[in-house]
């Protein structure tokens, strides 16, 4: 049986939690916006592709609601504040921006975990979690190289 330093400490965890499910929230916002407003023939193609990453993370919010309800918290509705360009230049730079320190959250999420199942399965999550927003943080980077 784990000690008791090695436990979930759960009001840590949903406190991390819903801290990163405010910044996942925005996630899902700043990619749909940027999926459906970019401007010129050259950024026509990324829109479906910021329109995957918008799924991606909504379906990740969903799991963050789970986590936290399971723990028997409340998820956070506040959304992270938002922004909108037009221009497809400034606009990647901002998601970039925003993305890191979502990744960020969600690897202070990790912070709270023990060694116990639950604990395990938390981090294992926000480990796939953070994979997958930084790979899109990698396109995105890749995209906005001009050599």
């Amino acid at each position: 049986m784990a000690d008791v330093e090695e436990k979930l400490d759960t009001d840590a965890a949903i406190a991390a939690l819903n801290k990163a499910l405010e910044l996942q929230y925005r996630s899902v916002v700043q990619y749909t916006l940027t999926s459906g407003s970019l401007f010129g023939f050259e950024f026509q193609s990324l829109g479906d592709r910021f329109w995957e990453f918008a799924r991606a993370e909504l379906d990740d919010a969903r799991k963050l609601v789970e986590k936290v309800t399971s723990f028997g918290g409340e998820p956070a509705i506040a959304v992270a504040d938002a922004r909108w360009s037009g221009d497809a230049s400034e606009a990647v730079e901002w998601i970039i921006e925003s993305e890191t320190e979502a990744i960020e959250a969600l690897r202070e999420a990790i912070e709270p975990t023990g060694r116990e199942g639950r604990s395990e399965a938390l981090e294992h999550l926000m480990e796939h979690m953070i994979l997958r927003k930084q790979d899109q943080v990698d396109f995105l980077m890749r995209a906005r190289r001009s050599s």
